[in-house]
């Protein structure tokens, strides 16, 4: 399984997964081009002393990531989803999460293999 963020935009998410990545010993992969600038001096910092356990493949485009994945992109989206709790993962998955601003387009969420929503928790907003 591997962890995948198309074009972030908010460098301390990126490090939240480059650690969540090394904690659970999968690959990460970021699909450029990100909201920020991105080199290996930011990606250090954002992720703290885990960028050294954790293994990320920086991909230049969408096309270039889609030439070099192995196994089912399965996006993470509120639009025409299967519940998580309904959907059978393989262990060759890609989980890919979009922007933090827009998702994904149109033609990234056609290419998806499955799409998954994380359904919130009924209960108060606060």
């Amino acid at each position: 399984m591997r962890l995948g963020l198309f074009q972030p935009d908010i460098p301390q998410n990126l490090g939240a997964a480059i650690r969540l990545a090394a904690c659970l010993g999968v690959p990460l992969d970021v699909i450029e081009p990100c909201g920020f600038p991105l080199d290996d001096r930011s990606m250090r910092r954002a992720a703290m002393d885990y960028a050294g356990r954790a293994e990320v493949v920086r991909h230049p485009s969408w096309s270039r990531f889609t030439s070099a994945k192995q196994g089912r992109v399965v996006l993470f989206t509120t639009r025409g989803a299967t519940p998580l709790h309904a959907f059978v993962f393989e262990p060759s998955d890609i989980l890919l999460f979009g922007r933090e601003s827009a998702g994904v387009p149109d033609d990234v969420h056609e290419a998806a293999d499955a799409r998954v929503i994380i359904p919130l928790a009924p209960g108060p907003v606060h």
